[in-house]
């Protein structure tokens, strides 16, 4: 699982997956998604209308989505899942917490930074937000053999329970699809 508070309630201390925890390390230190500008053309009109409900300004929009296009792809997830599991967590939001101390817009728990040796990032910078959330991500759907029901579900911290990836497929299905 993705981690655990210790059985004596201690939120502090985490069991993680040493996979992912390297995963993070190797991602961090590594870029365009795009195969030419048409292609990015394409994606990037065809997202703007629906992105326009969450971030007003068209410009801020258009940048946001080249970033959220370039870290899913470097990734190997397809932008249209990430943006739908944003719209999800966070509505767009940059500067989110959680009631559990999830930060950014994809939601990270920062514990992360320190289990990767990185304590200085922050989590509500978009990139890095992005770079963390669809690295843990990727991690899951791997790890599930594909199965994006399943990767969702563990990615929440809901494994085994289906009511949060049908919240991100049904805003995948309405939005981005």
């Amino acid at each position: 699982m993705f981690a655990q508070p210790s059985p004596s309630g201690d939120s502090t201390r985490h069991r993680v997956d040493a996979e992912l925890r390297q995963l993070l390390i190797d991602t961090i230190n590594q870029s365009d998604s795009f195969e030419d500008r048409y292609d990015a053309e394409v994606w990037l009109v065809s997202k703007r209308d629906a992105m326009g409900r969450f971030v007003k300004d068209p410009k801020e929009r258009m940048d946001l989505l080249r970033r959220i296009h370039r870290a899913a792809t470097k990734a190997g997830l397809q932008p249209e899942i990430v943006l739908a599991l944003i719209e999800v967590e966070s509505h767009f939001n940059r500067f989110a917490i959680s009631r559990v101390g999830a930060q950014g817009m994809m939601q990270v728990m920062p514990f992360w930074k320190n289990e990767i040796g990185r304590p200085e990032d922050n989590l509500t910078d978009i990139d890095t937000n992005l770079l963390y959330g669809c690295t843990i991500l990727k991690h899951y759907l791997d790890r599930s053999n594909g199965r994006l029901m399943e990767a969702l579900a563990r990615y929440n911290g809901s494994y085994g329970q289906y009511w949060y990836p049908r919240r991100v497929m049904t805003a995948w299905e309405k939005h981005w699809r």
